[in-house]
């Protein structure tokens, strides 16, 4: 394996051990260190690659972002709450008020990224049917 292929394995190693700590973890997204993970598996190692596409959790969210861009309606509202909930935690412990702006303000940001993608297979191919974007700010 060269050294380059070893950075990349290594690189998906990282993240893929964040993606599932974010799934315990509030506040700690897992999605996207999944798609960095799959991305630098891709560059490095077929076997993790297909395994981290065959994943029970992983798999069909891989598949539907990679294939039609589709990121669930479940894991929108899961990332709106698990958001306000870190927000109302950052309102109580730190009272630092710019703080709090600042990063509700990057979270709306991700909520509005998120919320442009279709939310299911349904939405996707109405959306495709009839012409319009996919993702509805691109």
């Amino acid at each position: 394996m060269s050294i380059k292929k070893a950075l990349w394995f290594t690189a998906g190693i990282i993240f893929l051990g964040i993606a599932f700590v974010g799934i315990y973890v509030p506040g700690l997204p897992w999605s996207t260190p999944a798609v960095i993970a799959a991305y630098c598996f891709s560059k490095s190692s077929e076997r993790m690659h297909r395994w981290l596409y065959n994943h029970k959790l992983f798999g069909p969210f891989l598949t539907g972002w990679t294939d039609k861009r589709i990121f669930p309606t479940k894991f929108k509202y899961f990332m709106v709450v698990t958001m306000c909930t870190s927000l109302t935690i950052m309102w109580f412990t730190t009272g630092n008020l710019n703080a709090i702006y600042w990063t509700g303000a990057f979270m709306a940001m991700v909520v509005v990224w998120g919320w442009r993608y279709p939310g299911s297979e349904a939405v996707y191919q109405q959306r495709k049917a009839a012409g319009k974007r996919i993702a509805w700010l691109k």
